[in-house]
């Protein structure tokens, strides 16, 4: 099975899957980790895509999504689950991960993203704040 987290930067995704990963069994891939899988950016998307569509109905994987374009990367198939927060959570996260200090443009680029995924087709929509985990991962088990 493919898992999708997807949300904004500091939105719980990590968390999720983590709690994810220790309920099922996953690999997870975050970003652009699969970078790691070719020399040559073209040929690692290629791969990773491969990987992701046999893993539909094969081995669970996670992929955590935080930048649209990475959502073209995912299969038929995939179950996406939107992890969500408010704005000022976001930036009390980011700024706790910047050391403290949330500069200006940090804070404006959280402002212009927040919404970013909400118009998308999800299969879950967790609270990346208030959410219980184990809800997500119980559902999951039983797909």
């Amino acid at each position: 099975m493919v898992i999708a987290i997807i949300g904004e930067n500091c939105s719980g995704k990590s968390t999720l899957a983590d709690q994810i990963k220790s309920a099922v069994g996953a690999e997870v891939f975050s970003g652009k980790d699969y970078l790691r899988m070719a020399k040559s950016e073209s040929e690692a998307k290629l791969l990773f895509r491969q990987r992701l569509q046999a893993a539909v109905s094969g081995e669970n994987v996670i992929y955590v999504i935080s930048e649209p374009e990475q959502l073209s990367l995912l299969p038929d198939g995939a179950v996406r689950i939107l992890v969500k927060a408010d704005l000022d959570t976001i930036k009390q996260r980011f700024q706790a991960r910047m050391h403290g200090n949330l500069p200006a443009p940090v804070a404006q680029m959280l402002e212009k993203k927040h919404g970013l995924f909400d118009n998308g087709a999800y299969d879950f929509v967790y609270d990346g704040v208030f959410g219980d985990p184990a809800e997500i991962c119980e559902a999951l088990k039983g797909k």
